[in-house]
């Protein structure tokens, strides 16, 4: 009898773990599509993210050129 309730138990924590594992590929699923949604929002606004304008309020140190 206790072999069976190890064998049980083992059991059910194999299915949970396999179980969990097919939630974390999900949820992993989910974030790269809404992540490819708002870039995909973002290049419809025109943003380009490696021409990006930086913008400072420090307007007197951007106009400054290094000596």
């Amino acid at each position: 009898m206790p072999e069976d309730d190890i064998e049980k138990f083992l059991a059910q924590q194999k299915t949970l773990e396999a179980h969990r594992h097919d939630l974390i590929k999900e949820l992993l699923r989910q974030k790269e599509a809404a992540i490819k949604a708002f870039d995909d929002k973002l290049e419809k606004l025109g943003y380009d993210g490696e021409h990006a304008s930086k913008r400072s309020h420090h307007k007197d140190d951007a106009e400054k050129k290094p000596e």
